[in-house]
């Protein structure tokens, strides 16, 4: 049987699905030409990450096609409940890219609160001249530790992001529509451990209580944060986003962070993307990163890895 990872699979998944007798093709298919290649090569998985897009006409003219895979959490890429109807599997590795995600939301958190990516644009432009200048300038930063981290959306990355919270001394509130409490586990590297319990609070004491915001939610109709939410918020309040464009409106963080209403904002994902808003890409108060949330070299090993073992599961017992 034939797996095309169109957006690419790591080295360890490919070998794991060759070593389950699969062969895997890793050409770059078009999206317009993706049904077409289906039918041509008669290919039974199609795996995906975000810019593959595998929608009613892929379901519905592709009759070899069995399994649909997600490398990662969120499918809105895929029509998830059509295809199931028409008695396609489809699936996804939620758990594999957590870590990785909220180390960018703290990657994010560390350059908003001491400037780095106004620092490390005006450094190769200024630092020989004007050292001083920007030292005086980027000399008012904050300190994450002690400060509340409020996480919106409190499944597996959310709760990610609070053990790292945890660990640097962070006070952590938390909103989430599906969720009332969660027992988070904070590892050590010498094997101990913290069992720390979280009751998840209305979104609006979040938008009161919290220093910085991050968000861990999946596409959906309408803003999670406009405008009427900035006037809830803190004065001086961080936002972070690597969960999915869409979900903040970017015209109100603008005129939140030009009010100076919001201290800095990290973006992984835009409403616009591929091609994200000039004004976000060129304001100096936002860190900007082209959603690569999910791509770490270990992240990318472990999505490959168990998308291969699902396959693997699901076809060699011939569920499908």
């Amino acid at each position: 049987m034939k797996v095309l990872a169109n957006d690419g699979i790591s080295k360890s998944g490919i070998k794991a699905l060759e070593k389950g007798g699969f062969e895997v093709i890793t050409t770059k298919v078009a999206q317009e030409q993706v049904a077409n290649y289906i039918n041509e090569h008669k290919v039974s998985v199609i795996l995906v990450r975000s810019a593959t897009k595998v929608r009613k006409d892929i379901i519905d003219n592709c009759p070899s096609l069995k399994i649909i895979g997600r490398g990662g959490v969120g499918m809105d890429n895929i029509d998830v409940e059509y295809a199931r109807s028409k008695g396609l599997h489809v699936i996804n590795t939620p758990a594999s890219s957590s870590e990785s995600v909220a180390e960018l939301v703290f990657a994010h958190l560390f350059t908003g609160v001491r400037f780095l990516q106004d620092s490390n644009r005006n450094m190769p432009l200024e630092g020989d001249s004007n050292f001083d200048g920007l030292k005086k300038a980027y000399a008012n930063g904050i300190e994450l530790r002690g400060k509340t981290l409020g996480i919106i959306g409190f499944g597996r990355i959310g709760q990610a992001v609070a053990k790292m919270a945890l660990g640097l001394g962070m006070k952590v509130i938390a909103a989430d529509k599906f969720v009332d409490n969660a027992e988070v586990k904070v590892d050590f590297y010498n094997g101990q451990f913290i069992n720390v319990a979280f009751e998840t609070e209305p979104m609006e004491d979040v938008f009161k209580h919290a220093d910085f915001i991050t968000l861990h939610v999946p596409a959906q109709e309408g803003y999670v944060i406009g405008k009427e939410e900035f006037l809830q918020m803190k004065d001086g309040v961080g936002i972070v986003n690597c969960a999915r464009g869409g979900v903040i409106d970017e015209v109100a963080l603008i005129e939140a962070l030009d009010s100076e209403k919001v201290l800095f904002a990290g973006l992984d994902v835009f409403e616009n993307e591929p091609t994200p808003e000039i004004q976000i890409l060129m304001h100096p108060k936002i860190s900007l990163t082209p959603h690569i949330g999910a791509a770490t070299l270990e992240a990318q090993d472990r999505i490959g890895t168990e998308l291969a073992e699902q396959v693997i599961s699901l076809l060699k017992s011939e569920k499908v």
